[in-house]
């Protein structure tokens, strides 16, 4: 996941962003009502999503407290819990667009749900 993440080139990392929100908003039309910010500001979530992922898995620790304060913020902001599913199944979905490697698609999915559901 480490090496992916590194060798992604700026082009092939705009189009995981560019997708990323693509296909959410695909999968939970609705959500878009909840993403309202600049594209600049949706670039930066899927980018820190990105990094959580792989964080998840160098300090678990640290990342199960990150997580439960963006869980509160979550809340705070009134987004429902419905839309981390779909969120996870599209970031997935880019993911194994931009890759054969099963091993890593696991790896991914892994950190990512296991993050969504300490969201909830």
């Amino acid at each position: 996941l480490s090496r992916f993440l590194g060798s992604l080139e700026e082009d092939t990392r705009q189009l995981l962003r560019q997708g990323i929100f693509a296909k959410f908003f695909v999968l939970a039309p609705s959500g878009q009502d909840y993403f309202k910010q600049s594209t600049t500001r949706l670039y930066f979530i899927a980018d820190r999503v990105l990094e959580m992922t792989l964080d998840m898995y160098k300090e678990p620790k640290r990342m199960v407290d990150d997580i439960s304060a963006l869980g509160l913020r979550h809340v705070g902001y009134g987004i429902p819990t419905e839309f981390f599913s779909p969120f996870v199944t599209g970031c997935i979905e880019v993911v194994r667009e931009l890759t054969s490697d099963e091993q890593l698609c696991d790896c991914f999915g892994w950190s990512l749900g296991l993050i969504s559901r300490l969201l909830v």
